[in-house]
């Protein structure tokens, strides 16, 4: 329970972080950053989302405090994305999806190793993001995303799929940023 709520707070943040990221890349000329950024942020409130409704399944009640950030130059707020996401990735989740086995809690392990399992691809969006900073060229990045509103799974046009393969909700629901 501790763990979802330290969850739901990380997620908040990223969600408001990468709001404020979003802004700032545009303001520096990245329209295809900042389209991610806010496509990202959409997906982690939807964590968040998911890890309120699992506590409250279990009869607790959670307002979520976001911490603060800086917002520096983009290149400087990818790096910080990358580890941000390779943090949940790498350490967080999986020490919070093992408690929720250890204590028998399914619901709490099925919305952590969702958000686990997209993360991963937030790190590597985020990665190429960079690198498209590095060598001054931004047009191989997608222009278009889509979140799945039920566990927050983010695709670009080229992998888009029907049916979203971690909770199968149907592409036609998706929420679309263009």
């Amino acid at each position: 329970i501790e763990k979802l709520k330290i969850a739901i707070n990380g997620e908040t943040t990223a969600s408001n972080k990468y709001l404020a990221f979003s802004k700032k890349a545009e303001i520096e000329g990245y329209s295809l950053i900042a389209k991610l950024f806010l496509a990202v942020s959409k997906s982690e409130s939807i964590h968040a989302k998911n890890h309120s409704e699992t506590l409250k399944k279990y009869g607790y009640l959670f307002s979520p405090t976001v911490s603060t950030f800086e917002i520096k130059s983009t290149e400087e707020n990818l790096k910080n994305a990358i580890d941000g996401e390779n943090y949940e990735i790498t350490q967080m989740y999986p020490e919070f999806i093992k408690i929720a086995e250890d204590e028998k809690l399914p619901d709490a392990r099925g919305s952590l190793t969702w958000a686990m399992m997209i993360e991963i691809k937030h790190k590597t969006f985020y990665q190429n993001a960079l690198q498209s900073i590095t060598v001054k060229n931004e047009s191989g990045l997608p222009s278009q995303y889509y979140i799945c509103p039920k566990c927050g799974n983010t695709f670009y046009k080229q992998t888009l799929v029907d049916y979203c393969e971690l909770c199968m909700t149907y592409k036609g629901n998706f929420i679309f940023f263009m």
